[in-house]
């Protein structure tokens, strides 16, 4: 699939930041590429973070007991989001590819843009009990993760202070983006630009561009298809986890039988 219409998801404050740079770079290229590139700066839009009762147009149908995701489904089903929530949901039913670009605060991501995940992602425009992992809504949508950190890749190593990398991703990559059905590219990770000298910085933002050049052709990352689960309990088939039974490594960093996680699985594609 080659994305023509990029819709780029922005969490930085300040637009003189080394993020703003990787976010103009790939505006810049993609747009080059004769894709049609369109931004959400969340920060300038003053977009709300918190998933409230404001989010839903006229009434609620369990006001005392109010349970923010049957009444947002509800809600999508009957045209009733929040203008703002509806304008985001529009813009990510046209992007081929979407592109998340932040600063890691905490080993996730800043609030407001945690907020978009939950306000935008409603049940129902983005997942439902039949619709998830590899039979999910956006199966035909490409995503990925480009981020800054403030730690050296060192310390995101199995070895490191900080733990593997690795499994700091599985949450957002697998709990968020491969849930809702993206077929998930390999993160594109700035390790510690804060600290790194100027010459150092602008090579990082080159490897970024050379790396845009070929992007909309890249493989994403493996994940364990639906089908390899029962749907009534949702774990492993016997066949599945009798075949993986000798391997070294477990399937994925979130479902490794008890092994050790496989290496570079949520940060390099074919792993």
């Amino acid at each position: 699939m080659e994305a023509k219409k990029v819709l780029i998801v922005f969490a930085h404050q300040s637009s003189g930041s080394f993020t703003a740079s990787a976010k103009n770079a790939a505006v810049e290229v993609l747009t080059a590429q004769g894709c049609t590139v369109e931004v959400s700066d969340l920060y300038a839009m003053n977009f709300k973070a918190a998933a409230t009762v404001e989010d839903i147009k006229g009434d609620i149908k369990e006001a005392e007991n109010f349970n923010y995701l049957k009444e947002t489904r509800l809600a999508w089903e009957e045209k009733r989001l929040s203008d703002d929530i509806t304008k985001e949901q529009a813009k990510l039913t046209q992007a081929d590819l979407v592109i998340f670009q932040f600063p890691m605060y905490w080993f996730s991501v800043p609030g407001i843009l945690k907020g978009w995940f939950d306000r935008v992602l409603t049940s129902g425009f983005a997942f439902s009990q039949e619709k998830l992992y590899s039979q999910g809504v956006f199966t035909d949508k490409k995503a990925m993760l480009s981020f800054t950190t403030g730690s050296l890749e060192s310390m995101f190593s199995p070895t490191g202070v900080n733990g593997d990398m690795n499994v700091t991703l599985w949450p957002l990559q697998n709990g968020i983006l491969h849930y809702c059905g993206f077929q998930v590219l390999a993160p594109q990770i700035f390790w510690a630009p804060s600290s790194a000298s100027p010459e150092v910085r602008q090579s990082m933002l080159e490897g970024w561009r050379t790396r845009l050049q070929g992007l909309r052709e890249e493989k994403p990352l493996s994940f364990i298809p639906l089908d390899c689960f029962d749907k009534k309990c949702f774990q492993l088939k016997p066949d599945v986890q009798e075949k993986h039974a000798n391997k070294e490594f477990g399937m994925t960093v979130g479902t490794h039988m008890g092994k050790a996680p496989p290496p570079h699985s949520q940060m390099k594609a074919g792993c």
